[in-house]
């Protein structure tokens, strides 16, 4: 029988896990983890590309994400979750790439100069920074990664972890898989924030918790952008990239009754109020189960940190045979 092709993918412990992780990733995630051999990582190496300066909630964000995880439905019995730094072989394998990659590649993936410009408030003149995509490369090369499932911004990090891969091997010979993107249909759409704004982001305050409460989440739906033209119920509102509409069609599974807001929203025969308590309902119903899977794999931390120890030795075990291979190919190899 052949084995389960096998697919990685990380998230940075940078802060709590929001709606747009749900809808971006981790839904894909988990469609994913009946059908392939899934690794899924925390990158708390790739967090200290942008917050060095305050590395005090990178561990406790380790575990609430991994909880998060849980919560939307990731089975830790399916897949292998694991911490970066707990396997070592990924820094190694990163500077042994270091040595065979033009800095020109680096500095033209677009995401290099587009987060200069939005993290402006951080300092991202570090060789860390700069080489963040060549560890992402090693992160998923390190496990011989058939698919990588990524959102349509990181595609040019993958292209650029493909043509890395090429080159190391042109150097010594087919010893790293190429991996391949994975976008799947449906998976990685992108919600605006509350605010309107193109990207929901931690750093804006536009977002919606996995972990927030029932009324956390009613409060921040009341307070969402909508049609800015439309200052009272009986004037025609915008439906087409209104926030509130681009939720519903996210989270509410009542399909009739968001065409009918729809319809009446156009027709101006609706308020905003109603629009958006029902957008609330929905998301709290939505929000329900992911909240009480949360809540018990936290209330059993010694569990959580077993689940993430034992697959970062899994992990570990794996790197250390793809590490081997790397250095009897490269000559590098003691005995």
């Amino acid at each position: 029988m052949n084995p389960k092709p096998r697919v990685v993918s990380g998230m940075r412990p940078t802060g709590r896990l929001h709606i747009g992780h749900l809808v971006g990733a981790l839904g894909n995630w988990v469609s994913l983890q009946d059908t392939y051999d899934c690794f899924y990582f925390v990158a708390d190496w790739h967090a200290l590309t942008s917050d060095f300066a305050d590395t005090t909630q990178i561990t406790s964000y380790t575990y609430e994400n991994a909880a998060d995880w849980i919560g939307a439905g990731l089975d830790p019995e399916k897949s292998t979750f694991f911490v970066q730094s707990l396997v070592p072989e990924h820094a190694e394998l990163y500077v042994l790439l270091s040595m065979v990659v033009p800095v020109p590649w680096l500095e033209r993936v677009p995401t290099y100069k587009e987060q200069q410009e939005n993290l402006r408030d951080k300092d991202l003149s570090s060789i860390g920074f700069l080489g963040y995509p060549l560890l992402q490369t090693a992160d998923v090369a390190m496990y011989d990664a058939r698919y990588v499932p990524v959102g349509e911004d990181q595609v040019a990090h993958l292209e650029l972890a493909r043509e890395v891969v090429r080159r190391f091997n042109n150097f010594y010979g087919d010893v790293l898989v190429e991996p391949e993107p994975m976008l799947t249909r449906g998976a990685m759409r992108r919600l605006p924030g509350l605010d309107g704004d193109k990207k929901m982001s931690k750093s804006l305050g536009n977002t919606i918790h996995l972990s927030d409460s029932p009324e956390d989440v009613t409060k921040k739906v009341r307070q969402m952008y909508t049609d800015p033209k439309r200052i009272r119920a009986d004037i025609p509102g915008t439906v087409e990239g209104n926030p509130v509409f681009t939720y519903h069609d996210a989270f509410n599974p009542n399909t009739a009754e968001v065409d009918d807001l729809k319809a009446r929203y156009r027709a101006g025969k609706v308020g905003d109020v109603e629009v958006k308590t029902k957008l609330a309902n929905a998301m709290n119903a939505h929000l329900a189960p992911i909240r009480e899977r949360r809540a018990q794999v936290l209330a059993r931390p010694d569990r959580l940190k077993e689940i993430l120890f034992e697959g970062s030795k899994r992990a570990r075990t794996i790197a250390a045979t793809t590490m081997a291979r790397v250095r009897d190919a490269m000559k590098i190899a003691y005995r």
